[in-house]
């Protein structure tokens, strides 16, 4: 709300509550000719805020296709939404489990006593070892004896042919325990060496925004934001990833151009997956300003504005010069200004 001021004098009238306060052309000093005394704000000094709220879309991190080399009638899937830890089935085929271990490289060959030194060697024993099978086991690049009797444990403890040997009919890498998004061999199908069983996610809860390419400042890594989860929940979050890479979305009568940010939450929420959220972003921040509320505003006739400071009974107009907005806010700066200064506002009344 603004309230426009004459040049040399005006007449400002409080809303609802009936006092006019006369501000005269002599160095705006201003007398009291009724009451009750108008409403004020405080000019305060600190960091001014400007947000926007965008849409987006609560997930789980890691989004991907799961295949084997398993080849044959599924006998066994798990539900969706299941988590799959180490050590534990991600689908059994003819009968025989394919399990989940973590590592960041792909079961590509066979790995038994003989095979070459490799990471995938380094993989499967620190596995392992992690399932308690590491009983003289050094986890290093060779598959030694002790790598052979341990494999030959686990195959056992598992119902597994007993053999010694590793391979993608048995063992499926991930680098860490996933949540099931997708059924694609539920139990009785047949499923081929290759061809995609599950597709699984994360355990991480992530938010994900198809952002306005011309936003993209907004998104700042390692910067802070507030989450509003479906029923009103609102959590704290941190945008962890900035697409590089633009994107054409929407359709032809609205096309889009957006980058992909992806926004980590502090914890709490709900378990729903894909779920509309709304992510309130940091648009512009002014650090240690002074500021106004917004409607303390004066429209000064002869250009620019001013605020009305306001010292018990005497009030008088002081030009601004007006910077960033936010939260209601406005950053000023003026001869005159100081933090605790009290400035007129129109009443609620």
């Amino acid at each position: 709300m603004k309230r426009a001021l004459a040049a040399g004098a005006a007449v400002s009238v409080v809303a609802g509550g009936g006092a006019v306060w006369a501000l005269s052309g002599d160095g705006g000093q201003a007398r009291a000719t009724g009451k009750p005394e108008p409403a004020t704000a405080v000019v305060t000094r600190g960091d001014l805020v400007d947000t926007e709220k965008v849409d987006g879309t609560l997930t789980y991190d890691g989004e991907r296709s799961v295949w084997t080399g398993a080849s044959g009638v599924v006998t066994w899937a798990p539900a969706q939404g299941a988590t799959i830890r180490r050590g534990k089935p991600l689908v059994r085929v003819q009968g025989e489990p394919v399990v989940l271990l973590y590592g960041g490289t792909p079961m590509y060959r066979t790995l038994r006593q003989g095979v070459s030194d490799g990471a995938d060697v380094r993989q499967l024993e620190g596995n392992l070892d992690a399932l308690g099978y590491g009983d003289g086991l050094t986890v290093d690049k060779e598959f030694t004896g002790a790598t052979d009797a341990a494999v030959r444990e686990w195959q056992d403890d598992l119902g597994l042919d007993v053999t010694g040997s590793v391979d993608a009919r048995q063992v499926v890498f991930l680098p860490h325990a996933v949540r099931v998004k997708e059924v694609a061999a539920p139990e009785g199908k047949r499923t081929g060496a290759g061809q995609p069983v599950l597709t699984v996610a994360g355990t991480r809860r992530l938010v994900h925004v198809d952002l306005d390419a011309e936003k993209q400042d907004m998104a700042r890594e390692g910067a802070r934001v507030s989450v509003e989860l479906p029923g009103g929940q609102v959590v704290r979050g941190r945008v962890e990833s900035v697409g590089t890479v633009a994107e054409q979305t929407g359709t032809e009568q609205d096309p889009a151009t957006t980058v992909d940010v992806e926004i980590s939450l502090d914890g709490g929420g709900t378990r729903l997956d894909r779920a509309p959220v709304t992510v309130e972003l940091e648009s512009e921040r002014r650090e240690d300003v002074l500021s106004v509320p917004v409607e303390a505003l004066l429209a000064l006739r002869e250009g620019g504005f001013g605020v009305e400071a306001v010292d018990g009974a005497r009030r008088r107009v002081v030009p601004v010069r007006t910077g960033a907005f936010g939260g209601g806010r406005v950053e000023v700066s003026g001869a005159g200004l100081a933090a605790g200064m009290k400035v007129g506002v129109p009443s609620d009344g």
